[in-house]
Formats: structure tokens, C-alpha cells, sequence
């Protein structure tokens, strides 16, 4: 069902406006289980609808650190939040189950890899192979809130330059947020070698990446499935939550600083290192043991709940 709350500039008034509008449908339906996914203020909403109804909660995604509160902001206190009160931790790697296991939290916390990798792998399957193309191709997202001002400039002035030495041909995939695609379009609009995208699908998003040389994000789901495709992937952003591509090869950090950006692609670009596929943030089969544990656990839970009705029952079958 829609719940007709659009992005707010405050994604904690997002987050409040979420659960207001989400709490009584949640009371209506009295589901056994509220699973939220990810860390945006939507997932936070989900979370927070459901602790006040009483209900309890399953994070997919569970466990990811930067361990910089402003960086990603609001997605690091968005998640940290969500695993404090989430009954079923989902976990996509060891890292995030360990950073889990540090904080104490009270849920359970089971290793599963991340669904987003399951959707990505199904996507890849049923592409045609890329044709090739001349010249070196880039494709760049980019939207985090920390990057807003100074960061998305800088960007900006580094896709300029690679586009006027003619050295990649740049494609800017568009955020829907229109004052963030505004304020990209006011920069980009009109450089030569430069084509700015509509917002895409997720199809149309992993079937860009394939037929890519390199790609510029600062996005979190870009970086487990620049690695799991095989294609190099430079972050910019100064943290990530994500460390496990770095240690697979498959990305850098970069920054926003724009000569830290030239100099990445440029090397990037001239090396003749072949693609690396690497799987740390799970195999393709995230969402069959999501459902195994989520299944079982609601099997338990409902034997709990008729022992607790027909206590008589339990001792004698106990006796």
C-alpha cells in the first residue's frame, strides 16, 4: 500500500512521518514480524512503527559501520538504530556481524549475506553481453547528504576536466531527488562528453555498470555490486561501511577532492589488471536463508504462543 509520505529535507521528520502514518496499519494488520531493509529514513520509520506497536522487527542489512555518525549521515545513526531494536540481526558478512556482536545488541544475529546481492546476480543472468564500445566509458551516481555543497562541486569540476581531455566518455545517472538533479544539471549541462541520465531502474542501473569501464559513486549498494559484477568502482566519499571491497581489490576511496579524482580514473583507466568479480557481501542466496530463518522462527514463536495459551497441555505433554 502507498503511504503517501514523500522525502522531506529532514529525513528524521521523514522517519517521524513514516511511522505516524505506517503505526496504524501495522495495529490493522498485526503482523507476527515487521521486516525493514537497509538504513533510510523509510527503514527507520518501519523500525519505529513497529516498536511502538509492539511488534517485533527484522533488519536485512543489518551490522554495517562506518563508525562516523556525519559520515554516511543520517544512515549510520539510521541503522545503528534499527539494530538496537530489531528482534532478528540479517547480517551480510562477517565484519558487520562482528561489529553487531561489540555493540551487544539484543537481537540474534545470523550471517546471510545481503538480498541486494540475490537481486543483482538475477539481474546480471538474463543480460546480453555488453557490445563493445570505443574509448573508455565512466558512470558516476551521486547523492549522499554529506557530499551536498562542497563535495558535489568538486565532483563536478573532475567529471568537466576527464570530459574535456577527452580521455572517458562520462555518463552522470541523475538522483530523483530534483534539487539535488537540479543542482547537478546546473553544473554539467551542456559539457561536451557529457550525458546526464534520468533516474534509472534497477535493471537499467546494473545493466549501465556491466557495459562500464569504471565506475564514481558515493552510493553503499554500488559498492557490494560493483564487486559482485566485476567492474572497478571508485567511492567518493572519505568513509565506508563497506571495507570488504577494498580488501577484495575491487574499489578505492577517493574523496571529492577533484584531483584525487582525475588521478584515480586516469590510473584506473590505464591499467590493463583484468575485471575482478568478488562475492564478500553474499553468494546470490541471501534471501532463500532469510527465509529459512524467518520460517523458523515464526514456527517457534507460534509454539510458544499455544503453550502459553494451553499450559495445562504443556505439562502433559511434558510428564
Amino acid at each position: 500500500m502507498r503511504l503517501d509520505c514523500p522525502g522531506q529535507s529532514d529525513p528524521h521528520a521523514h522517519a517521524g512521518a513514516i511511522s505516524k502514518a505506517l503505526l496504524p496499519v501495522l495495529i490493522s494488520a498485526s503482523p507476527d514480524l515487521v521486516v525493514v531493509q537497509g538504513d533510510t529514513s523509510s527503514a527507520l520509520g518501519g523500525a519505529l512503527a513497529a516498536k511502538m506497536a509492539g511488534f517485533p522487527i527484522a533488519h536485512v542489512e543489518a551490522g554495517l559501520r562506518s563508525h562516523d555518525r556525519r559520515r554516511p549521515w543520517p544512515e549510520e545513526e539510521f541503522r545503528i538504530a534499527i539494530d538496537r531494536d530489531s528482534d532478528l540481526l540479517f547480517a551480510p558478512t562477517e565484519l558487520s556481524v562482528a561489529n553487531l556482536r561489540r555493540e551487544r545488541v539484543g537481537g540474534v544475529v545470523h550471517l546471510t549475506g545481503n538480498s541486494g546481492i540475490d537481486a543483482a546476480l538475477s539481474i546480471r543472468r538474463r543480460l546480453d553481453s555488453p557490445c563493445p564500445k570505443p574509448g573508455a566509458s565512466l558512470l558516476v551516481t551521486c547523492h549522499r547528504r554529506e557530499n551536498w555543497g562542497a563535495g558535489i562541486s568538486g565532483i563536478a569540476a573532475a567529471l568537466r576536466a576527464i570530459a574535456r581531455e577527452k580521455f572517458a566518455r562520462v555518463e552522470v545517472v541523475l538522483h530523483p531527488n530534483p534539487e539535488l538533479s537540479r543542482h547537478i544539471r546546473n553544473l554539467l549541462s551542456g559539457e561536451t562528453g557529457i550525458v546526464l541520465r534520468q533516474p534509472c531502474s534497477h535493471s537499467e542501473m546494473v545493466e549501465a555498470m556491466v557495459a562500464s569501464d569504471l565506475v564514481l559513486s558515493d552510493s553503499g549498494g554500488i559498492q557490494e555490486e560493483a564487486a559482485a559484477l566485476g567492474v572497478p568502482l571508485l567511492v567518493l566519499r572519505e568513509r565506508t561501511e563497506r571495507p570488504e571491497a577494498i580488501a577484495c581489490g575491487t574499489m578505492e576511496l577517493v574523496g571529492t577532492d577533484p584531483n584525487c579524482i582525475v588521478s584515480a580514473v586516469r590510473r584506473r583507466l590505464g591499467s590493463n589488471s583484468p575485471p575482478v568479480e568478488a562475492l564478500p557481501f553474499g553468494d546470490g542466496r541471501a534471501g532463500e536463508r532469510i527465509a529459512a530463518i524467518v520460517s523458523e522462527w515464526l514456527a517457534a514463536k507460534h509454539v510458544a504462543e499455544r503453550a502459553s495459551l494451553f499450559p495445562e497441555s504443556r505439562r502433559r505433554a511434558n510428564a
